[in-house]
């Protein structure tokens, strides 16, 4: 049966598109890519790139933000570290680390080290104390070996790596780094140490997770080289070394797995 009326009274507005969850062409089409953070005005990061550009048409210098925190740092662990060995203490005073106390064992056995470290100890006005070796044993810890004598010195103090770069750089110098990952054993930084040292390179670098640190038995297996070759921690190993690779560094690596030797 036909129906009468007014013929357009059946077409209107197209409805939203099935599946489209109530939205129209238009609606659907969004607004376009999302901006970067340092385009958009009102992100902090807008905000500083605003300023710089401010900064730069004022004359001013580009700034060039590190992604690593440079300032010196020092892993989690005691207020202070002890040192013990004859070859770790002396090389330790002789470099003016800052120590709070200097142990000797009773009825030591003088020799030339232990007199030179009493002279650098009274010079310096650091506390000489005489304790038992019972007493030195117990500070040197487990497999210490303490030789009649221990100094107590602040956490150790690492550097950056980015800094060192540039202080070997400075003095016309080649960078000659050793950069270590998966070393654990403190016992073994401290010989790796002591070889950097014997064949002129200037520096550690470790990374700053799963590593070990510059502690009293890495002091002592370095006999005493931890006092002149700095140990650096990277925040990201990776992302240094590439940095280092940017500036001209030749980057080699070694694998003890490695068919090539």
């Amino acid at each position: 049966m036909a129906k009468f009326g007014n013929p357009s009274a059946g077409k209107g507005k197209k409805g939203p598109t099935k599946g489209s969850g109530g939205k129209n062409k238009r609606s659907l089409e969004g607004r376009g890519p999302t901006p970067k953070a340092e385009d958009r005005a009102w992100h902090p990061a807008g905000k500083r790139k605003a300023a710089q550009e401010r900064y730069i048409a004022a004359g001013g210098k580009p700034q060039q933000r590190s992604s690593q925190n440079r300032a010196p740092k020092s892993k989690a662990g005691d207020d202070t570290e002890t040192v013990t060995g004859r070859n770790s203490v002396l090389e330790a005073l002789r470099a003016k680390i800052p120590a709070t106390a200097f142990y000797i064992a009773q009825r030591v056995e003088m020799d030339d080290r232990v007199k030179e470290m009493l002279s650098i100890t009274t010079n310096r006005g650091i506390p000489v104390l005489e304790v038992t070796r019972q007493e030195l044993d117990r500070m040197a810890g487990f497999d210490g070996v303490h030789q009649g004598v221990a100094l107590k010195v602040p956490p150790y103090e690492y550097a950056h790596p980015q800094d060192l770069l540039e202080e070997v750089i400075d003095r016309g110098q080649l960078p000659l780094f050793v950069a270590l990952d998966g070393v654990t054993d403190p016992r073994n930084l401290g010989a790796i140490i002591r070889s950097t040292a014997a064949f002129g390179g200037q520096a550690i670098i470790v990374p700053q997770r799963r590593s070990a640190g510059v502690n009293s038995a890495a002091w002592k297996t370095s006999a005493g080289a931890a006092a002149r070759v700095p140990v650096a921690i990277a925040p990201n190993l990776t992302t240094t070394l590439k940095e280092f690779k940017k500036q001209g560094v030749f980057i080699l690596g070694l694998d003890g797995g490695g068919d090539v030797s």
